[in-house]
C-alpha cells in the first residue's frame, strides 16, 4: 500500500497531458501520456485490490462507519475505471470536456474523499466526544447520501457520451441538447435531496455532543492502542505508565482465544509466543 501510495504521488506529476489531448499536441506526446496516465491503474489497483480482500470474510459490523468504507471502494472503483477511457487519447476525443469528465473526476475525488471523511467522524466520535453518533440517523445519512450520490454522477456519463459540455452555463440554448434536459432535471433532483439530507448528519452530529449515548472506552472492540485510553481526555493519554504491548495491532481470531477479539495489551498466554513467529 506504501509503495502503490508513492507510485501514485511520482506518476502523478509526469499525467498532465491528458488534459490536452485534443489541444492538438503532437500525436506522439499524446502517446507518452497515454502510457503515464494509464500506468497509474496499476497502483490503483493495487489499493482496490487491498480494500476488497482486508473486507473479503471478515467478521464486518455493519455500522454507518464500515457502510461509508465500502461506499468509498465503490466509488473509488467506479469513478476509478472512468479514467482508462479519460487516459487514452483515443477514446478521450469523443468525451474531452463534458459531462462524463465531472461524472469521473466527482466520483473519485469528491465523493469517494467526503465518504473517507464521513467514515472517519462516525468512528471517531466517541473518542473525540466521549459519546456516540446516532446509529440510525447513520443509517439513513449513508443510504440517501449513497442513492443520491450515484443518482447525480451516473447519468452524468451519459449525457456526457451524448456530448453535453461542462462549463456551459446554460444548454437550453442549444437545440442539440433539447433531450437531455429532463436527465439534468433528474440529476437536479437527486442533488437537492443529497444536500438537504446532510442536515440528518449536522443534527446527529451536533445534538450527540451533548445529548448522545455516552460511549465506553472501546465501543467497536477495536485493536489498536488509541481504544486504551480512557473516554475522558487526559494529559499523556494514559495514566500512569505507558500500556506494554504483547501482540499485533489486527490479531483477530487468535488460536487458542474464545474471543475473536483480544486487545494488544493482553498478556501473551503460555505457547501463544511461538505463534507470534
Amino acid at each position: 500500500m506504501i509503495a502503490s501510495i508513492l507510485a501514485i504521488a511520482f506518476l502523478s506529476t509526469i499525467v498532465w497531458g491528458h488534459h490536452m489531448f485534443i489541444s492538438g499536441m503532437n500525436p506522439f506526446l499524446g502517446s507518452v501520456f497515454t502510457f503515464t496516465t494509464l500506468l497509474i491503474a496499476i497502483p490503483s489497483a493495487v489499493k482496490a485490490f487491498n480494500y476488497i480482500t482486508t473486507l473479503w470474510k471478515g467478521n464486518l459490523q455493519m455500522n454507518p462507519a464500515m457502510l461509508f468504507s465500502i461506499g468509498l471502494v465503490s466509488t473509488f472503483i467506479t469513478g476509478g475505471l472512468t479514467g482508462i477511457i479519460l487516459g487514452d487519447s483515443a477514446l478521450d476525443i469523443n468525451v474531452h470536456d463534458t459531462y462524463f469528465v465531472v461524472a469521473h473526476f466527482h466520483l473519485v475525488m469528491g465523493i469517494s474523499a467526503l465518504y473517507g471523511m464521513f467514515a472517519g467522524i462516525y468512528h471517531w466520535f466517541p473518542k473525540m466526544f466521549g459519546r456516540m453518533l446516532n446509529k440510525n440517523l447513520g443509517y439513513v445519512h449513508f443510504w440517501v447520501t449513497a442513492v443520491c450520490a450515484y443518482g447525480v454522477f451516473f447519468p452524468m456519463h451519459f449525457i456526457g457520451m451524448a456530448g453535453l459540455p461542462r462549463r456551459y452555463y446554460t444548454n437550453s440554448n442549444f437545440p442539440l441538447f433539447d433531450d437531455l434536459q429532463d436527465v439534468n432535471v433528474v440529476i437536479t433532483i437527486f442533488a437537492l435531496i443529497g444536500g438537504v439530507f446532510q442536515i440528518v448528519f449536522l443534527y446527529n452530529f451536533f445534538n450527540s455532543m451533548f445529548f448522545g449515548k455516552k460511549a465506553v472506552q472501546n465501543p467497536w472492540r477495536s485493536n489498536t492502542l488509541e481504544w486504551t485510553t480512557p473516554v475522558e481526555h487526559i494529559h499523556g493519554n494514559w495514566p500512569g505508565e505507558i500500556p506494554h504491548v504483547h501482540r499485533w495491532a489486527y490479531d483477530y481470531s487468535k488460536p487458542g482465544h474464545d474471543e475473536d477479539f483480544v486487545s494488544q495489551i493482553v498478556p501473551l498466554k503460555e505457547g501463544e509466543e511461538e505463534l507470534q513467529h
